[in-house]
């Protein structure tokens, strides 16, 4: 999109500059395609169309919620024509709720357009198609999610407590009844947050509440002032009568409200159990979490005694897997708290040759200590910007094998692109349905490197 300019502003010489599509302008589209994000795409007068809500073949009545340039998006408001694969939502808050997008969709379609969004990003801007195609990884379609942050907002006007879920495109916070893609335990104390925190003395001192589900059920109150005794009772009072833990955060970290209980969850299949924070970052789909280290584990395909380096290994998700394998292990994380959480988690579980360091994973790591002799295998877990500069490093490592999870197809493939021009082969990738009913894509992909 061409930069703005506080200057002179010129007619094109196509013509007359095109009015601006106005918000909330009602529009008739036809729905052409699905975007990478779930939304339908539709064409009218040179603009392309955006439309949450739809899918393609239908014909909807949308809003105009924001237009640039050739740009528009919309919400749809009426199904005109209906799709033949257009299901009605299982919960009664998606229509408004910005939680899940794509509801009216298939299981069977979101699968489809999340596998397709991967191989066009690995297309489309690394050039590559893995020799291999896995089958995508998937869990329950509901009933899936451990972990969930709750909108509260006082309403001074009204003199009313807002708590839910944010709608879609709005900072509008929408009251709900349900919520059928969180675990069960979590449904339940979600149902009950509204009346316990409107009866607090003073709500308007709380800012949002998170809700956790591993080896117990917690739940953190962030506060923007300090509550009273009172209100303290009664948030411990509301947890222990939801069997869970009340943990509150001011300024500082979250801390609990009774430090004798442990918080985890656990990696079944390797007997494991990792213990964690309000705070730290875990996957929130357990099946799927599981699954994924499974794969890892399966592709990586570490021998007894190996050198395996681990990369955004945060609390050991990968590590300890890995390390009860038989792998010699090496996990780095830029977040020394963390590190100090990992270690912990091996001392837990009895792993001796697994061994944790905090680094800049933006800078190179050929010189530190802990990566002489170099690693034949490499697995890393970035955020959603990526992992360029570690990728570039791959080859001086000695990595022969690596493995990449991503959260973001478009910066997994830019780095493919790199580990390519290094002369690593793609060797499988797929997809992993760790949010069923969105757009979001989690993705792993497998490179090879023989000889290094």
């Amino acid at each position: 999109m061409a930069k703005r300019s506080g200057g002179l502003r010129f007619q094109p010489s196509g013509g007359e500059r095109k009015a601006q599509v106005p918000t909330g302008k009602k529009q008739r589209l036809e729905i052409d395609r699905l975007a990478h994000d779930g939304r339908g795409i539709a064409f009218v007068d040179g603009r392309t169309w955006f439309v949450e809500g739809a899918l393609p073949g239908e014909q909807v009545e949308a809003r105009v919620l924001n237009a640039r340039a050739q740009i528009v998006e919309a919400r749809g408001e009426r199904i005109l024509t209906p799709s033949p694969r257009r299901r009605t939502e299982p919960c009664r808050h998606a229509r408004v709720c910005g939680g899940c997008t794509l509801q009216h969709a298939s299981e069977e379609d979101q699968l489809a357009l999340k596998q397709r969004t991967l191989a066009e990003q690995l297309q489309r801007v690394a050039g590559l198609e893995p020799e291999h195609w896995a089958a995508p990884l998937t869990g329950p379609a509901f009933g899936y999610r451990r972990r969930a942050r709750v909108a509260v907002r006082w309403d001074a006007a009204a003199g009313r407590l807002d708590v839910g879920f944010r709608a879609g495109s709005s900072q509008t916070i929408i009251a709900v009844e349900e919520c059928p893609v969180l675990v069960q335990p979590l449904q339940t104390i979600l149902l009950a947050l509204p009346q316990a925190l409107a009866g607090l003395d003073k709500p308007q001192a709380i800012g949002h509440v998170e809700l956790f589900s591993g080896t117990d059920e917690a739940v953190l109150v962030r506060h923007t002032a300090p509550l009273g005794e009172a209100d303290l009772d009664r948030l411990a009072g509301f947890c222990a009568a939801q069997g869970a833990q009340l943990w509150l955060q001011g300024s500082a970290e979250p801390q609990p409200h009774d430090p004798s209980r442990g918080l985890g969850y656990r990696l079944a299949h390797w007997g494991l159990e990792l213990h964690w924070r309000p705070g730290d970052f875990i996957q929130v789909n357990e099946a799927v979490n599981e699954a994924m280290v499974a794969q890892a584990l399966d592709w990586l395909a570490p021998q007894e005694g190996e050198r395996v380096l681990d990369l955004f290994c945060g609390l050991g998700n990968f590590s300890l897997p890995l390390a009860r394998a038989g792998a010699r292990v090496t996990g780095v994380e830029g977040v020394e708290a963390m590190v100090q959480r990992a270690r912990t988690n091996a001392e837990h579980n009895r792993l001796e040759d697994v061994h944790f360091y905090q680094a800049d994973l933006s800078k190179a790591l050929a010189d530190a200590p802990w990566a002489r002799g170099g690693f034949p295998a490499v697995v890393l877990d970035p955020p959603r910007d990526g992992a360029l500069e570690m990728v570039k490093q791959m080859a001086s490592l000695g990595a022969r094998r690596v493995v990449y999870v991503s959260c973001n197809p478009a910066t997994l493939a830019r780095d493919a692109a790199e580990l390519s021009r290094q002369g690593y082969r793609l060797v499988r990738a797929g997809m992993m349905d760790m949010f069923p009913q969105t757009a979001h894509v989690e993705a792993m992909a497998l490179f090879e490197k023989p000889g290094v």
